[in-house]
């Protein structure tokens, strides 16, 4: 996993390892400039993760408003294997962006809706306000999801909020199946090399420059070449040959879940369609 930053520091103090990628990393005023149509708005930083107000290509003004990002960055740890959070009261805070990346304004969850950590890698937070409210009060819409497989070649732009910082590259292909520690995730979305994601950037919209809508939701890269362990994701195909890419990041896809939310922005894990893992 692109760990959450409050994790990083703890490893790093329990091995003594030099400044890794999260400790040292800040917001790069040097960074190549963001694609114009691509900007902060909607976006959330977490205490320790990226995020993002969304909404399903169907969703009303008047649907209380959901939070996108990892099922690693949840309050309370990682869920383990084959566990599946639906309905858990909440009370999460998210600083929420403006186009610039300015902060302007706290939103509340109510509960988490639904997160896991299998199959995917996804949390959804309910919050306490609808999508009209926060247009209403200051200005920003939710980012829509888009509700069908992306495409490899698809120009592509990682917007962390935690960091404030947009990274662009290309969908290089998907992987059948990638394994990190005891966690598998099906269908992943690989990034061509210039997406060079680090810690903090947990649970950043990945948003197709071509429409302005989320495709995937960024999750974790090998960090130093190691062969399916923790940070060190593998991927493995249908035959079940296992490849290593240091450096390489990675996402999972969120085209599932608009079959899954419907009216009120309710959870239906037996919606026709819906094909997200159940408890």
């Amino acid at each position: 996993m692109k760990k959450p930053l409050l994790a990083t520091l703890a490893a790093l103090v329990i091995t003594g390892a030099g400044a890794a990628p999260a400790v040292a990393a800040t917001p790069d005023a040097e960074a190549a400039p963001a694609v114009k149509a691509v900007n902060f708005a909607g976006t959330v930083a977490l205490s320790n993760c990226s995020g993002s107000v969304v909404r399903m290509p169907d969703s009303a003004d008047d649907d209380p408003a959901l939070v996108l990002t990892n099922g690693h960055c949840l309050e309370s740890g990682f869920p383990e294997p084959g566990e599946v959070i639906v309905d858990r009261a909440s009370t999460r805070s998210f600083g929420l962006l403006n186009s610039a990346g300015t902060r302007v304004a706290t939103l509340r969850a109510s509960k988490i809706a639904y997160a896991t950590m299998t199959d995917t890698d996804a949390a959804v937070y309910q919050l306490t306000r609808t999508y009209g409210q926060i247009r209403s009060a200051y200005g920003i819409n939710a980012l829509t999801l888009n509700d069908s497989h992306p495409v490899a070649g698809t120009a592509i732009s990682v917007v962390s909020g935690y960091w404030k910082r947009i990274y662009n590259c290309s969908i290089d292909g998907f992987v059948y199946q990638m394994r990190e520690g005891d966690w598998t995730w099906k269908d992943s979305v690989r990034y061509t090399s210039a997406c060079n994601t680090i810690g903090g950037t947990s649970g950043s919209p990945v948003v197709d420059q071509a429409t302005g809508r989320v495709v995937a939701v960024n999750n974790t890269g090998n960090e130093s070449g190691e062969r399916c362990t923790v940070n060190n994701p593998c991927e493995v195909d249908a035959n079940g040959t296992v490849t290593v890419r240091q450096g390489i990041n990675y996402a999972q896809q969120t085209y599932q879940f608009a079959a899954c939310f419907g009216l009120d922005s309710k959870l239906d894990l037996y919606a026709s369609g819906c094909t997200l893992p159940k408890p």
